[in-house]
């Protein structure tokens, strides 16, 4: 069952493990990069086809949440976000599915989200990372939310429109 986990602080670091041979870290973060105009970028993954979302990716076994977020950014999309990244102060557990469940140690069923987003004034150029995108692009928030995968990902262009 998903669920947020509100324990701790943002960007508070969990305990060190040592790294399980072989298997990535269940714990990532979701960027949401957006416009003050309310326009979201969501980009299409690669595997599996028809896969939208916005900036996600896991964090490596000793880096923090911010660290990854940054990485991500510049990683999927080009952009240096190094100076303008929004912690957004609230973390998600949920399910690791079963496209993604191989790349665990088996014991690992569950996944720990950090939330950021970006805020730009105009669309920056976007450089997909080829590799893992098929194509991108900006939506107001309302249909960004809707063509969003992920339920956590909604989530968080929900709150953008709470903002708004």
């Amino acid at each position: 069952m998903a669920s947020r986990d509100d324990v701790g602080g943002p960007g508070d670091a969990l305990p060190t493990v040592a790294a399980p041979r072989g298997y990535k870290r269940p714990e990532s973060v979701l960027v949401v990069i957006h416009t003050t105009a309310g326009e979201v970028l969501l980009l299409e993954r690669r595997h599996p086809a028809g896969y939208w979302q916005s900036v996600t990716g896991s964090l490596r076994w000793g880096e923090t949440a911010a660290a990854a977020a940054v990485r991500e950014v510049r990683e999927e999309t080009g952009l240096a976000v190094d100076a303008c990244l929004i912690d957004c102060g609230y973390r998600n557990r949920f399910l690791i599915e079963p496209p993604w469940r191989e790349r665990y140690a088996p014991d690992q069923t569950s996944n720990l989200e950090h939330v950021f987003r970006v805020e730009y004034t105009h669309r920056p150029a976007i450089r997909r990372n080829l590799s893992e995108h098929v194509r991108h692009g900006w939506w107001p928030a309302r249909e960004a939310r809707a063509r969003a995968q992920s339920r956590t990902n909604r989530e968080a262009i929900d709150r953008l429109l709470s903002d708004e």
